[in-house]
């Protein structure tokens, strides 16, 4: 497990601050999971881009109802095995369902909060340290991870929504937007893929 010094900042924030940032999170492996279903006609990706919204609307309207358990149902359809995908990208599709199965199991017991919001962020940067290995050879651990680019701009990245977050007084839907708004116009993966 790479250790970083965000993990214990992460215990700080409140409940709404940890969704966000476990939404954002999610939000960036989006694109490997599209980009695999459009190369294996696998599923369609709209179908996670849903269940991923739904999650966006519980932050940002107050009226939203959603129903959790219905969500991780549909999630159940969409994950991909690596027994049937023999391409690397099955790889972070299936690290994309897996967390957005955290963030739904989260969303269902909140008393699961503080383990998934490491759990996510963890997920994401061993998404990025296992691409390095593939491509180099090279096993990124906690003494050579400051030399590796891609691992460090996926700190920095998860570094960036947290300060943002830490900032906010209260519950601030129009920053959350603004979250959600900058992530989906840049497109761009914690692996550097866009669609």
């Amino acid at each position: 497990m790479l250790q970083n010094p965000i993990q214990l900042r992460l215990e700080k924030l409140e409940p709404w601050q940890h969704i966000t940032f476990m939404t954002a999170l999610v939000e960036r492996m989006y694109p490997n999971y599209a980009l695999f279903c459009q190369q294996t006609n696998f599923a369609e990706p709209q179908a996670f881009r849903n269940l991923l919204d739904a999650v966006w609307e519980i932050l940002t309207v107050k009226t939203a109802k959603i129903n959790f358990e219905n969500q991780l149902e549909k999630l159940e359809e969409l994950i991909p095995t690596n027994e049937e995908f023999d391409m690397y990208l099955t790889y972070p599709a299936v690290d994309a369902c897996v967390s957005m199965s955290t963030l739904l199991h989260t969303l269902l017991d909140r008393d699961l909060m503080m383990e998934s919001v490491l759990k996510i962020s963890q997920q994401s940067v061993a998404s990025v340290a296992q691409l390095e290995e593939a491509q180099t050879g090279i096993e990124v651990t906690n003494e050579n991870q400051k030399e590796i680019e891609s691992v460090c701009a996926e700190w920095d990245v998860q570094w960036e929504i947290f300060r943002v977050l830490k900032d906010a007084e209260s519950r601030d839907v129009e920053m959350i937007r603004g979250i959600r708004a900058e992530l989906r116009e840049d497109g761009v993966s914690n692996l550097g893929l866009s669609l």
